[in-house]
């Protein structure tokens, strides 16, 4: 049922600057590119031409039944953040988008990142985070448990920066901001980039 609605949910947030935000953190990855939880493919023709290959991997089977349905020229792969089937240092660029809040183990998923990525490989991300304004953050945890059965197991309430910034990827750049139309819980935005 998440698959299902999940586009039509996001909708309003993506006409309203989330797909703008996406183009532009996009116009960063090259070579060979690993998207992980790509959810139904909203980033999908969104990948400039110095993107060489293009692996979308999904661990939702009904997500990627969906992804598959929508892009059926891409390469998809089941597979959870936490144990990614590919090679040491075989990715130029690895790309999240909204997913760390629902990865049960950040930390597992950002080591299996810098493991796959080249020396010198990039990670791109817009993720959705713990509020620096105290009454918000006190009403994401109020409404933590709520919210993550409403929203398919995201937690409102992780602090995100913390956990790339103690993960073995450097932190380049971190920018704070707003998700557009969206609720007020998951309305505080990270956007930035690592390298291994």
């Amino acid at each position: 049922m998440f698959a299902f609605g999940y586009d039509y949910f996001l909708k309003a947030t993506e006409d309203a600057g989330l797909r703008d935000m996406r183009r532009e953190m996009l116009a960063e990855a090259s070579g060979r590119t690993l998207e992980l939880g790509a959810g139904t493919g909203a980033n999908a023709e969104l990948y400039p031409e110095a993107v060489t290959e293009l692996v979308l991997s999904e661990p939702d089977r009904f997500m990627a039944e969906k992804l598959r349905a929508k892009h059926p020229d891409r390469e998809v792969v089941e597979a959870p953040a936490e144990r990614l089937p590919f090679e040491d240092e075989s990715f130029d660029t690895a790309v999240l988008t909204l997913v760390l809040c629902t990865v049960p183990d950040p930390q597992a998923a950002l080591a299996e990142i810098a493991r796959v990525l080249k020396p010198g490989g990039r990670f791109l991300f817009i993720e959705h985070v713990r509020a620096d304004d105290e009454r918000l953050a006190r009403w994401q945890d109020r409404l933590h448990r709520p919210w993550y059965l409403f929203g398919d197991g995201c937690h409102c309430n992780r602090d995100t920066l913390a956990t790339i910034e103690s993960s073995p990827l450097a932190v380049e750049r971190a920018e704070k901001g707003e998700l557009p139309k969206a609720v007020p819980l998951v309305r505080p935005l990270l956007r930035g980039a690592a390298r291994v």
